[in-house]
């Protein structure tokens, strides 16, 4: 027996173990940078596709209410949603990261969006900023969760979830203010808000991978 433990000691502590064994981790270590590498192209790619649709928005309702009371807490938050939208785009340099295939389509959606729901009112113009917010801060935490957490793959990107972090608390108070503003008094606002946070969710999963 003890002839026997000596035989697969000398076996498994043999140079072609140790060989088989640090393949192995160099083979985990590559996998586990590809995940991350695709896991960032994604949130890289569908945040920009939403910053951008984003800025069109603040854009056409300024063509409505640009010269209104709403006008300039409107361009104050256009002026943070291109800071957003140009820090995306660094990012999609930095890492290479092939932008969403349909940005012509996000650009046209989102400023017919900003548009419509200026001509309906100012109410109307702070409830879309209220329901496409809350679609966005809670799409932010939870690409936070999935880049802090323990399982793998665990993609610590400091600056990229630094990035997030920053603009996800401006969108919430991009939220805060909609709400501030009477968004809540718009005509029909539940199911103006229903209607624009099903399209951002549809648009999030589509810009993901398209």
């Amino acid at each position: 027996m003890q002839a026997k433990t000596q035989r697969c000691l000398l076996v498994f502590s043999s140079p072609y173990m140790l060989q088989l064994t640090t393949r192995s981790i160099h083979t985990d270590a590559k996998l586990l940078k590809q995940r991350c590498s695709k896991l960032v192209d994604r949130i890289i790619r569908v945040d920009q596709a939403g910053e951008l649709g984003a800025n069109q928005i603040y854009r056409g309702q300024l063509v409505i209410l640009g010269h209104t009371k709403a006008g300039k807490t409107i361009r104050h938050m256009w002026e943070q949603e291109r800071a957003h939208k140009a820090a995306f785009d660094r990012l999609v340099n930095e890492y290479r990261v092939r932008p969403s295939a349909l940005q012509p389509v996000w650009r046209v959606a989102g400023f017919a969006l900003g548009l419509g729901t200026a001509l309906l009112g100012e109410r109307a113009a702070m409830a879309c900023t209220v329901a496409v917010e809350s679609v966005i801060v809670e799409h932010y935490n939870d690409q936070l969760r999935t880049l802090m957490c323990d399982e793998p793959p665990r993609c610590t990107e400091k600056v990229l979830l630094e990035t997030i972090r920053r603009i996800r608390d401006e969108e919430q108070e991009h939220h805060d203010t909609g709400l501030e503003h009477g968004a809540e008094q718009a005509p029909f606002y539940h199911a103006l808000t229903s209607l624009i946070k099903s399209g951002c969710r549809m648009a999030i999963k589509i810009a993901e991978k398209v």
